[in-house]
């Protein structure tokens, strides 16, 4: 019995872990998109830092509970996450999108 709750308790903390990393990836993902068409990609850029680093934080404290091997199990969960949303949104990108860039002459 305590083998499947051993077993049932790693499968949340990756199941966290994988959470936790879609709704930072995916967040960096939504961010990027919004400031191509923004006035202010800067204030775009740092509220989303501040919130997707927040959440990730204490997602983290609460999910290791200051257990070392959770905190690994989740932060597998985390990383498996960046490449599941890399192949989520890797078709999601318009194919004719470009980026113009400004050029500035300045003696």
């Amino acid at each position: 019995m305590t083998m499947m709750n051993e077993i049932l308790n790693t499968a949340m903390t990756l199941i966290a872990g994988l959470a936790l990393g879609i709704i930072f990836f995916g967040g960096l993902w939504l961010t990027v998109r919004k400031m191509i068409h923004s006035k202010k990609p800067a204030l775009w850029l740092l509220s989303s830092f501040i919130f997707r680093v927040g959440i990730t934080l204490v997602g983290f404290y609460f999910v290791g509970a200051g257990n070392l091997q959770k905190l690994l199990i989740c932060l597998v969960g985390f990383i498996a996450a960046r490449f599941l949303v890399l192949q989520v949104t890797k078709n999601k990108e318009p194919k004719n999108l470009q980026v113009q860039k400004e050029v500035n002459h300045e003696a």
